[in-house]
């Protein structure tokens, strides 16, 4: 695995019963995609998954969104169809969170000699 910084881009919809993300592979590809809807879908996101935050707004818990409250929101639970709508009036984030690999905690407790 690889130590630095991991950029994460997320898309997120304020819909009136709840909250939606989804995850683009690159903003840039998002920002062409919204001028240019020939660009294909799959190259503008990353996984096909739409989750809810359970009205917490981009930053609640991911948990995938069920087809009912597709079908609430957006009249379909057709992934394409909510994508688009996502992507188009969504707002954009990016993010950078840095992967930990170990405890980075140096007294270990008791570990520490003692005389």
């Amino acid at each position: 695995m690889t130590r630095g910084n991991v950029a994460h881009t997320k898309v997120h919809y304020a819909g009136s019963n709840d909250d939606f993300i989804v995850f683009v592979e690159d903003p840039d590809e998002l920002r062409k995609w919204r001028t240019d809807k020939s660009i294909p879908l799959a190259q503008v996101l990353s996984g096909w998954k739409i989750f809810v935050t359970h009205k917490h707004g981009a930053q609640g818990v991911l948990d995938t969104a069920p087809n009912s409250t597709l079908d609430n929101e957006f009249g379909t639970h057709v992934q394409e169809e909510v994508v688009k709508v996502i992507l188009e009036k969504g707002t954009m984030q990016e993010t950078e969170s840095s992967e930990r690999q170990a405890n980075r905690n140096a007294s270990h407790g008791g570990a520490a000699g003692h005389h």
